[in-house]
């Protein structure tokens, strides 16, 4: 964490929020879920790969320099999509991997010597490297100007130092799994000793202070885990559950703390502008993919049908079994049009308010606080209904998104530190669940990682209600409200000279945000890339004008989402890939390629 901050110039830069250690899990899940044996590595080395091609995409693509947010931005999305990955394989293989979840939290209970024994000379020669880089990443903070003109090549040693900050986490994750946020928490802890102890800012003391911070942040987790659930069940208990949650904190706290944050948003009103005429076309052509859509996932599934029997059906004349299909299939097709709508329309709010095309719902911290809910109920009560569970995750949902304003509104309700605070309520509610996984059964756990992953099963119409009114009742005000909307998607300067009073009109916009994603939510679980996506499409296609981006956002997020549906009832029928699974591993390539485009015109 202390290697990859310096090279990048930013104190949130950490294994975590680079992506390392979810590319370096996602690398070890795979190698175990297909019972590939790779000789030619060396122990680590799968994972080493992993995070290394990880870290190599978000820092590629992410501007030199471009500010903490974007940075974050970039590494949480590309985490979201690995995890997706590594969720699939543990779903579709549990058997082949079996006991990675827990491990995938960073677990000290499942290490051995014999793993410790092969990797310790490794993160020795790794520690070594960084310590005699240390001079040139003296240097390398005064500026690559300055850098090169003492004959430093910046390029090159941010290069070996990448490498070898990950081969560290790759060692780390091989002994351990992903103990989460160690890597935010531990330099965070150095810098705020060097207000007392200014040695600590060169980098020769700098590492090895963070390395020793790191050791006792894991040593107190772990005490703490032991001393709260006792022995035998704290080793049950990852250890990387209480780093996560310390990493929260630290991230909260550095968000309310910090005056400046940067000004890397930029805005989302890059978009050229288009004809009405093409946004007549691409409406239609949407709708109309749409509908193509909606048919194909009412006739596909574990049974395929033909268009009469739907007119039958329609009819009241269809037999038994066709009913029987059609009665479970079409409210699951109405369920992923619905919630796929609504997290667009959120995801196209929230990029306008914080001026930056890689925001999503999720960093609001409500889905997560959505996931603390209903994972309680279906943990604590294994017969709960689906209004209680969905309840539950209004209620958690709401809770995330006050948390979140309140914090923020404190030094104001700046979009960067809205953006921080709710990634750290993101993180800590995640750890939470993960907590109330492990510790259940294994039936109440595979419950709760349907559900996480997002699932339109054995949904009804009743159970739409939630996401119908959140839509109902959002479109409208957004329709009146489309104009702030517009301008504060341009700057923070703007909207003040036209008479809008900013933070108010970012409160109500969030709010319905919020409203929008608890209810998709609520009616289908956890689905991401959906509001990353489909807003930052439709404003390729009609521009960057909402009154024309909102529409065309909820058609195509609801088009993903009941393609994904769809795609996940059927490939491997009678069993079923979870629709979020699916929409996060359709969604990474559009993601990436994002990134390069707004990496070249930045």
């Amino acid at each position: 964490g202390a290697a990859l901050q310096s090279v990048s110039r930013n104190m949130l830069a950490s294994p975590d929020t680079l992506a390392v250690n979810a590319g370096a899990y996602l690398a070890v899940v795979a190698v175990a879920a297909f019972g590939i044996t790779l000789p030619a590595l060396p122990a680590g080395g799968t994972a080493f790969l992993g995070g290394l091609l990880a870290a190599g995409v978000v820092l590629g693509l992410s501007r030199a320099g471009a500010g903490p947010i974007r940075l974050v931005l970039a590494g949480s999305a590309l985490t979201l999509a690995l995890s997706g990955l590594s969720g699939m394989l543990l779903l579709l293989r549990s058997q082949q991997t079996t006991g990675l979840f827990a491990w995938g939290n960073g677990s000290l209970a499942q290490i051995g010597m014999e793993s410790i024994d092969r990797l310790t000379p490794v993160a020795l020669l790794a520690f070594v490297g960084l310590l005699l880089m240390g001079r040139k990443l003296d240097i390398l903070a005064l500026g690559d100007d300055g850098a090169a003109v003492v004959g430093v090549s910046p390029r090159l040693t941010r290069s070996i130092v990448v490498v070898l900050a990950v081969l560290l986490a790759a060692v780390s994750v091989t002994v351990a799994g992903p103990v989460g946020f160690v890597g935010l928490c531990a330099p965070a802890v150095v810098r705020l000793l060097s207000t007392w102890i200014p040695g600590l800012v060169r980098h020769h003391a700098f590492i090895p202070a963070s390395a020793l911070a790191g050791v006792l942040v894991v040593l107190g987790a772990d005490v703490a885990l032991r001393a709260l659930f006792g022995a035998q069940a704290g080793a049950e208990v990852p250890t990387g559950i209480v780093t996560t949650c310390l990493g929260a904190l630290v991230l909260v706290i550095l968000a309310h703390r910090s005056r400046d944050l940067g000004s890397d948003s930029g805005s989302t009103a890059f978009a050229r502008l288009r004809s009405r005429r093409a946004f007549v076309l691409t409406l239609v052509a949407t709708a109309v993919g749409l509908l193509g859509a909606v048919v194909a996932a009412t006739l596909f599934g574990d049974a395929t049908l033909l268009l009469g029997d739907v007119a039958n059906w329609l009819g009241g004349r269809s037999g038994q079994f066709v009913t029987y299909v059609l009665d479970t299939r079409v409210p699951r097709v109405a369920a992923a049009l619905l919630a796929g709508a609504a997290l667009a329309v959120a995801g196209a709010v929230v990029q306008a308010v914080s001026r930056n095309p890689l925001a999503e719902p999720g960093i609001l911290g409500v889905v997560s606080g959505a996931g603390v809910g209903a994972v309680t109920v279906l943990t604590v009560v294994p017969l709960a209904s689906f209004w209680l569970i969905s309840g539950s995750a209004l209620a958690g949902a709401g809770a995330a998104a006050a948390l979140v304003f309140g914090l923020a509104a404190r030094r104001g309700l700046e979009q960067n530190r809205l953006v921080l605070i709710g990634m750290g309520v993101h993180a800590g509610a995640g750890a939470f669940v993960s907590l109330l996984i492990v510790l259940t059964d294994p039936y109440n756990a595979t419950k709760a990682l349907a559900w996480l992953g997002g699932s339109t099963y054995g949904r009804t119409f009743p159970e739409l209600l939630p996401v119908l009114v959140a839509l109902a009742a959002a479109l409208p005000v957004l329709a009146v409200m489309r104009r702030d909307l517009d301008l504060i998607g341009l700057d923070g300067d703007t909207p003040r000279l036209l008479g809008i009073r900013l933070g108010t009109t970012r409160l109500t916009l969030l709010t319905i945000a919020v409203v929008l994603t608890a209810g998709a939510v609520a009616a289908v679980g956890v689905i991401g890339f959906v509001g990353l996506v489909a807003p930052h499409a439709a404003r390729a296609l009609v521009g960057r004008r909402h009154v024309r981006v909102v529409p065309v956002s909820a058609l195509l997020g609801a088009l993903l989402v009941v393609v994904s549906d769809t795609v996940g009832r059927t490939v491997i029928a009678p069993a079923q890939i979870p629709v979020g699974l699916l929409t996060a591993v359709i969604g990474a390539p559009y993601f990436i390629w994002l990134l390069w485009r707004s990496r070249r015109e930045g």
